[in-house]
């Protein structure tokens, strides 16, 4: 196990340090040239460079160790160790490449902005995945949710539109104030993009009176587990059975194969699931609490049927059972 975990870990900062150098190369590259004043201390530490001169690597990592120091009665040591790690590799990285790519790459400022914002969250979404932290505007949105009921994102975009804003206060440029917020919603799609498109699911509800057959198809040919419900069709108060469905996007269309050849008069919806944790899906990453006082370990199982999980990885678990 301890050579597991250590790979693991090795991959994740692996991960991190690439998704922060692919964010520090899409900043000094494109966005920087054009003084483009975005959200997050990056924004922040532009504000100052543009202002005073002083390169963007030094103010940025000042600012996350002032923050993070701040920050380390409130949110803990665990939170603030983890962050100290992407707020050096990205002010390292920004040092390096802010001189080398100072004169940017195209002429076309609304070109390098998009090319930049993509990179950028790229990069963010990348260093997310592997439980990575970039500091920035994190930790102000860490403290904030500790002390009162605003989310993480809520406080995070209430501090970039404040930063982006403050560009325009100084400079009395627009056009800038407008690339600055087509950075942030560019930068955030692509970084909600990268963090969920592995974690896409989708969840089937099926009635129909050809139940059993599509139970034990889905599960023989699609590989799938499914549960049955009872229910009621209250129109014709008769006992109808529900089958609930889980799988990845990509076999979504095998699923709707399989219920439109067995009876294609199925009522069926399918909704979209933005993350699945079980048996043949993703595992459930969760930091477990200590013990209370009284010896008491804070946690959560899972029991019961694995809703469209891995019907092989099932029996190999009922198996060592």
């Amino acid at each position: 196990m301890n050579t597991v975990k250590f790979w693991r870990s090795s991959r994740d900062y692996f991960f991190i340090t690439l998704g922060v150098a692919i964010y520090a190369f899409g900043f000094c590259g494109f966005i920087l040239p054009e003084k483009v004043v975005t959200g997050g201390l990056a924004g922040l530490s532009t504000l100052i460079y543009l202002t005073t001169g002083v390169p963007v690597a030094v103010s940025n990592y000042a600012l996350n160790l002032i923050m993070l120091a701040m920050a380390y009665k409130i949110v803990g040591r665990r939170f603030v160790v983890g962050t100290v790690f992407g707020a050096t590799m990205i002010s390292l990285f920004i040092g390096i490449f802010q001189p080398l790519l100072a004169g940017g790459f195209t002429n076309e400022p609304f070109m390098n902005i998009v090319i930049g914002a993509t990179l950028c969250g790229l990069g963010i979404g990348t260093t997310f995945v592997h439980n990575g932290s970039s500091g920035g505007t994190d930790i102000i949105a860490a403290m904030v949710s500790k002390k009162s009921n605003v989310t993480i994102g809520r406080t995070m975009l209430y501090v970039d539109c404040i930063i982006i804003t403050s560009g325009f206060v100084i400079f009395h440029q627009i056009d800038k104030l407008v690339y600055g917020f087509v950075v942030l919603f560019f930068m955030s799609y692509v970084a909600d993009q990268v963090i969920y498109t592995n974690r896409r699911a989708v969840q089937f509800t099926i009635i129909s009176r050809k139940w059993p057959e599509i139970a034990d198809a889905i599960i023989n040919d699609a590989h799938r587990g499914c549960t049955v419900l009872d229910g009621t069709g209250w129109y014709s108060k008769k006992s109808v059975k529900v089958l609930l469905v889980m799988c990845r996007k990509i076999e979504s269309v095998t699923i709707s194969r399989i219920i439109k050849n067995i009876d294609p008069h199925a009522f069926v919806t399918q909704a979209n699931v933005s993350g699945v944790y079980g048996h043949g899906f993703d595992e459930l990453k969760v930091k477990i609490k200590p013990k209370t006082a009284n010896g008491a370990e804070a946690t959560s199982n899972s029991s019961g049927d694995a809703v469209g999980g891995d019907t092989a990885a099932v029996r190999r678990s009922n198996e060592e059972e």
